[in-house]
């Protein structure tokens, strides 16, 4: 028979469950790669790679030994993702470094720095734009590889210990959201100072078009829109790839985020980044609010309820009347204010042709907005009419996955 300090050591610690349950919308909740996979998937792999290093050879040579060092380091690999991206920018950096070329010339520089700088520009120095900028960005969804699965692993993983979480898919998911308030806190008040120091503060839609074509940036402009670039293509890519377990919104979110990827492209493209800044700045600061009430929610915060309200007014004010504001310009303001002419040789695109194009994709993100403000009015009508307590579950798990401990390495 146990005894009864063993089996309480041994049990694991059972969480009530939160009176507003799961809170299942928004486009951050996208898995990191390694949470993405089940305890019997990360059980197999590892005892695979073990029974290869732990092989007992009549005969060590060079061969032998650079194959157990090789299935070391696939080991380490499997288990950290963060090194494979770490590693592939510590030697750009460090190729970069030793070139002792810091100029465009440099094959490296395209990737590291941003390019096109406009020659005899002072104060502030500005910037064109190019293709070797999809080489910044190409870079920025290495990096974002590396700080995602970073921050989860090591830093965030731990703190959801920290607050007694146990289940491998509620550490998850509090990692996941954990790190969505982390980068949407940088991202949001940085978005927000660079629209104050434009014309277009708060939201002034005519200055859209007033000034257009919109070419040439300032650095910092130019690095915001391009990291925002890589972090939403990085989290594309590992949706597309289904290199996490899709949920149950899995349709909705590869939607949304290709509607998101095709608007930062175009908009970069057809030189109409001072709108996607406003974008950018309505889906950043709901989804830091999304982010910061999902957490309170696993963690069984006591005020979960005051900033799960302070999200709903949140979400509707930027994801709805900020965007519906955005296409009622692009219908009343588009064409009456700025030039409208397609010239391509000068980059002018704004015009009657081009005019739908713009309306059609911001609509479509505002559609699958629309469907996640359903959600969540359904989620305030339970919990303010009908007291419900069960946290229902959207995802596909087991009662064993969700009880079960996160293994340790």
């Amino acid at each position: 028979m146990t005894p009864p300090a063993a089996a309480k050591k041994n049990a694991v610690v059972r969480r009530r469950h939160s009176s507003v349950g799961k809170i299942d919308v928004g486009d951050n909740s996208v898995h990191g790669i390694h949470s993405g996979r089940t305890n019997k998937d990360i059980t197999a792999a590892e005892a695979e790679q073990k029974r290869h290093l732990n092989e007992v050879t009549s005969d060590i040579n060079d061969t032998v030994v650079f194959q157990k060092l090789y299935y070391s380091v696939k080991i380490l690999c499997y288990r950290y993702i963060w090194l494979v991206p770490l590693a592939i920018m510590f030697s750009m950096n460090l190729v970069y470094f030793l070139s002792n070329n810091y100029t465009p010339s440099n094959p490296l520089h395209r990737f590291l720095c941003l390019s096109y700088q406009i020659p005899g520009t002072h104060d502030p120095v500005k910037y064109d734009k190019g293709w070797m900028d999809f080489c910044f960005v190409g870079y920025m969804m290495i990096f974002f590889t590396f700080l995602r699965e970073f921050m989860m692993q090591v830093v965030l993983r731990p703190l959801a210990q920290y607050f007694g979480l146990q289940s491998k898919s509620k550490i998850s998911r509090f990692t996941e959201q954990t790190y969505a308030v982390f980068y949407y806190g940088i991202t949001s008040p940085l978005g927000l100072y660079i629209m104050k120091n434009s014309p277009m503060w708060f939201f002034k839609t005519s200055e859209f078009y007033r000034l257009y074509p919109h070419r040439q940036h300032e650095w910092l402009f130019k690095f915001y829109y391009l990291f925002q670039a890589g972090f939403w293509s990085q989290q594309a890519v590992v949706l597309l790839l289904q290199l996490e377990k899709p949920r149950k919104d899995f349709k909705e979110l590869v939607y949304h985020h290709i509607v998101t990827v095709l608007l930062i492209s175009l908009s970069y493209m057809f030189n109409y980044t001072w709108m996607g800044l406003a974008i950018y700045i309505t889906m950043d600061v709901s989804d830091f609010f999304l982010g910061l009430s999902k957490t309170l929610n696993y963690i069984n915060s006591p005020v979960e309820m005051p900033f799960l309200a302070l999200f709903v007014v949140v979400w509707v004010y930027t994801r709805h009347w900020l965007n519906l504001k955005i296409l009622w310009s692009v219908i009343f303001e588009y064409l009456q204010i700025g030039p409208s002419v397609l010239d391509f040789k000068t980059q002018q695109y704004k015009c009657i042709i081009s005019q739908p194009m713009v309306f059609t994709l911001i609509m479509a993100l505002q559609l699958v907005n629309m469907y996640w403000l359903f959600l969540i009015c359904r989620i305030m009508v339970r919990v303010l009419f009908y007291n419900i307590k069960k946290d229902e579950r959207s995802d596909s798990e087991s009662d064993q996955d969700q009880e079960q401990p996160q293994p340790h390495h």
